[in-house]
């Protein structure tokens, strides 16, 4: 009986702290401020994401634009007349009116950009995912903490602030399915492959393609690294290792949220990876990922999977495995498994197992509902009210799936060492953990 009361007790204290969140203990707003006053905010990329991200923070001061292509930045310059524009966000963030900074721009300057502005005392939204590099992910993470007790920080995973995704969570750590031995997420978008692309020329005056390129190694203009018709625009770009880290590093910020968050996880112990052949300059076609994670206070030691490009699980029943079935996970459970997508979630005990004394949690019991993913990061900068996908939990979990790419590329099971951001039985994984800059970028700026 004491042994159910502490674990109820625990589930309470622990649904949300668990997630990574620590309870803010001072304001955040500067003095005089008022929380009904609007934040001053710079949109640091304006298309694509940008202008989704953007829509959802508008009730605020837009006071600044920050976009490489001058035409789409013009464009959006008419809708906030009074904001100051820029093509280089290093300038940007010199502007000093500025509260806060949406970032959405390509994937490898991410982590820049929110290191830069944390350094300057600025709240960040960064869209997925934070960086690009395992070392950048813990860049990221760490100044966070430096400064959480002033700043409010939120990556772009919309879906964790969804009700089905606190329920999910509800349901794993109130033992629905019992012990969980195992979590196996997928998805089955396929990367493209290939080289980095020929130069075309000349390149357009409004692009400024420099700052494209920005800290990564130059490659010549090329304008197939952008949208194309019916594909995004991040499709293109996140193939290739100096840009993007491919399916796990963009779909995975989502979906490995959803094993993440429920079990409680952290840093691994171990990982290993296959996929396609190693190629110098894409990201793998399919990729196959497994972490080993430690015990925790409620839960023993867990495996967690990662699927794509076409690979799936097996799956519990055929009713289940359906080509719909586009992006899902499975927690597997020594009395059943949950199946769960964005929007639904299948119980499924065992038929061995007696759930007839099985007593759910009622709907937010454990976690209350989200006023909304971007609503709960300006009430964050305002009040130093927690938000849930902060870069203490959002920049362990981005470095907990790029670690995935480093294991792929070695070819290793890495045993992990994370405090020292180490590869214990292949040192030589370091090139992979850690980037290299062109003269004149600098990561913690």
């Amino acid at each position: 009986m004491n042994r159910q009361v502490n674990r109820r007790t625990f589930l309470k204290q622990t649904a949300v702290a668990g997630a990574g969140v620590m309870i803010l203990k001072s304001g955040i707003l500067k003095a005089g401020q008022s929380p009904n006053e609007k934040l001053n905010i710079a949109i640091i990329g304006v298309g694509g994401r940008g202008r989704a991200n953007m829509s959802n923070v508008k009730t605020e001061n837009i006071v600044a634009l920050c976009d490489v292509d001058e035409q789409t930045l013009a464009a959006t310059a008419k809708q906030f007349p009074r904001a100051k524009t820029y093509v280089d966000w290093r300038k940007c963030l010199d502007q000093k009116d500025i509260d806060a900074v949406v970032c959405s721009t390509t994937d490898h300057t991410h982590a820049f950009i929110n290191v830069w502005a944390m350094n300057r005392g600025m709240h960040v939204y960064c869209e997925k995912p934070l960086a690009n590099s395992v070392h950048e992910a813990r860049v990221v993470r760490q100044t966070y903490l430096k400064n959480k007790r002033k700043l409010a920080t939120q990556m772009g995973t919309q879906i964790h602030a969804s009700d089905n995704f606190r329920r999910m969570v509800e349901l794993i750590r109130h033992g629905a399915i019992g012990t969980v031995k195992d979590a196996r997420v997928w998805c089955s978008r396929t990367p493209i492959g290939g080289n980095y692309l020929p130069e075309v020329k000349p390149v357009p005056k409004h692009i400024r393609w420099d700052l494209w390129i920005g800290p990564s190694p130059f490659h010549p203009y090329n304008p197939g690294y952008f949208r194309s018709e019916g594909i995004a625009g991040c499709l293109k770009w996140n193939r290739f290792w100096d840009f993007g880290s491919g399916q796990v590093g963009d779909m995975g910020s989502h979906l490995m949220d959803m094993a993440y968050w429920a079990l409680d996880l952290r840093f691994p112990t171990s990982c290993e990876a296959k996929g396609t052949p190693v190629h110098p300059d894409t990201c793998p076609q399919w990729l196959i990922a497994e972490w080993d994670h430690p015990a925790n206070d409620w839960r023993p030691a867990v495996k967690v999977y990662w699927y794509d490009g076409g690979k799936k699980p097996g799956m519990p029943s055929k009713i289940f495995n359906r080509d719909e079935m586009f992006r899902c996970a499975i927690f597997t459970g020594d009395k059943g498994s949950l199946i769960v997508d964005y929007g639904y979630r299948v119980l499924m005990p065992k038929l061995d197992s007696d759930m007839t004394h099985y007593k759910p949690p009622k709907p937010h019991e454990l976690i209350p509902p989200s006023p909304g993913h971007y609503k709960e990061w300006i009430i964050g900068c305002k009040t130093g009210k927690p938000t849930l996908c902060n870069f203490d939990y959002s920049g362990a979990l981005i470095e907990h799936n790029l670690l995935a790419l480093v294991a792929y590329r070695v070819g290793e099971k890495l045993r992990w060492d994370a405090k020292n951001l180490k590869a214990t039985n292949y040192p030589k994984a370091d090139r992979y953990i850690r980037k290299t800059y062109r003269r004149g970028w600098v990561l913690n700026g």
